[in-house]
């Protein structure tokens, strides 16, 4: 990869600290001056292209080179989502080629403009610096975090306008924060300490601690996360998508204030869910652990949620994992918010263990059908009033695995005391997931 560089500065006589050594670019500077006579002391870096790279600029270790590969999740017939191309092999590289690369140092009050493909290794710390992206659509862009700690009163941190895909890869544990109240960028409304209009993957080997007045991290595509390890404290939600959260590995702690994991799309109904497959994670979140409007599945990893609501979606698939929730309203609630998907909860695998507090609560309250053929139950609430262990409208079927309700093994699925139409346990019903309500309609 050639990466050519140029600097378009905003400031008169500003030293810049980029490291640039080789290139024989000439450092320009001018002062922008406003309608009201006064002159702005912010900096913009431009990065564009150079034919010439140094040594200098090698600031990481070289590891594995990235490149797009096959498919490596396998769909399942069971599966609701497919899962087949969840990843590509580059999404799952936790390591830059830094040959090549762009060494940024974070200075205050600037700004570092990326406009095209590349890797960029962003250190050092400073107020009020932004890393904002607009390269093209076929533009890949890695970020690579070597020790930032960069705290910034109302802009994102990170700020990705357009690319193909955004990689932010964590080097050295870094951390990221905004703590103020977010300025709108002309129509955008951003509102997280990291803000994408496109697809962006994290990744990577160390630590990534971020506090947001709103958002931690919100991407108006899809988000992936492969690995790295994530503390984020957040007023809204800690992870917000439109399209799809989709995780393979890494590890989480996350203080909410609203969510912990949102995937929420208005205009495409097929699209607002979540995917994991592994991966450790500590919730604490106001209102819902883990929401996905569409589908939330959940193929593998750990999980303790604190909550609300533990699991929120229109249909909640568990094939593996291990979830403990506790809860003061619902420990999984399926509701139909998207007409794509039947309202449904399934589990085929795992341990999935639901601690209730409160008068009125639900374990699992399912607006649809109850399908369990695997994996063991394990729930606990309290039977005063008009709490239930299973709640659900449709059907259920039960044909594998273990139900545990207050300390007692159950064979059947219960009744609902308050039932709204639906029936009990089919213990004898071997139709597995026939007529399965978590496929599309």
């Amino acid at each position: 990869m050639k990466n050519n560089r140029y600097l378009s500065l905003t400031a008169a006589a500003i030293a810049v600290t980029m490291i640039l050594a080789g290139c024989s670019d000439t450092t320009l500077g001018s002062k922008t001056v406003s309608s009201d006579g006064s002159s702005s002391s912010s900096v913009t870096y431009t990065f564009g292209s150079s034919e010439s790279t140094t040594d200098s600029e090698q600031t990481i270790t070289e590891s594995v080179k990235l490149s797009e590969g096959s498919d490596n999740v396998a769909s399942s017939d069971d599966s609701v989502l497919d899962t087949g191309d969840m990843f590509t092999d580059r999404d799952l590289e936790q390591a830059a080629d830094t040959e090549d690369a762009v060494s940024i140092t974070a200075e205050d009050s600037k700004t570092a403009e990326i406009t095209e493909a590349g890797v960029y290794v962003i250190s050092g710390k400073a107020s009020n610096f932004t890393v904002k992206v607009e390269a093209g659509d076929e533009d890949k862009v890695q970020i690579v975090l070597d020790g930032a700690d960069i705290t910034n009163d109302s802009t994102p941190v990170i700020y990705v306008i357009s690319a193909d895909k955004v990689f932010i890869t964590t080097a050295s544990d870094s951390s990221l924060s905004v703590t103020g109240s977010f300025t709108a960028d002309g129509d955008t409304n951003t509102d997280a300490v990291i803000y994408s209009k496109d697809d962006i993957v994290l990744n990577g080997t160390a630590s990534l601690t971020i506090s947001s007045t709103g958002n931690g991290i919100t991407g108006k595509d899809d988000i992936k996360v492969t690995g790295g390890t994530y503390s984020i404290t957040s007023a809204l939600d800690a992870i917000e998508a439109n399209d799809s959260i989709r995780i393979a590995d890494g590890c989480f702690v996350i203080n909410s204030q609203k969510d912990g994991l949102h995937s929420e799309n208005s205009d495409d109904s097929t699209q607002g869910y979540i995917y994991i497959s592994g991966g450790c994670f500590d919730i604490t979140a106001a209102s819902d652990g883990i929401q996905g409007t569409a589908v939330v599945q959940i193929d593998g990893g750990e999980f303790r949620i604190s909550s609300s609501e533990g699991i929120e979606s229109t249909c909640v698939q568990i094939n593996g994992g291990s979830i403990d929730i506790s809860a003061t309203d619902d420990g999984i609630n399926t509701a139909q918010k998207t007409n794509a998907y039947t309202v449904c909860f399934e589990m085929t695998g795992g341990e999935l263990s639901i601690s209730m507090n409160g008068n009125d609560v639900d374990c699992i309250d399912s607006n649809g059908n109850v399908t369990v053929s695997g994996g063991t139950i394990n729930v606990s609430y309290p039977v005063s009033g008009p709490s239930e262990s299973f709640d659900y409208d449709g059907t259920t079927t039960f044909t594998g695995g273990t139900i545990i309700i207050n300390g007692e093994q159950v064979s059947e699925i219960p009744t609902p005391t308050m039932m709204g139409g639906g029936r009990g346990g089919n213990m004898g019903d071997m139709g597995g997931f026939g007529g399965r309500g978590g496929r599309m309609m």
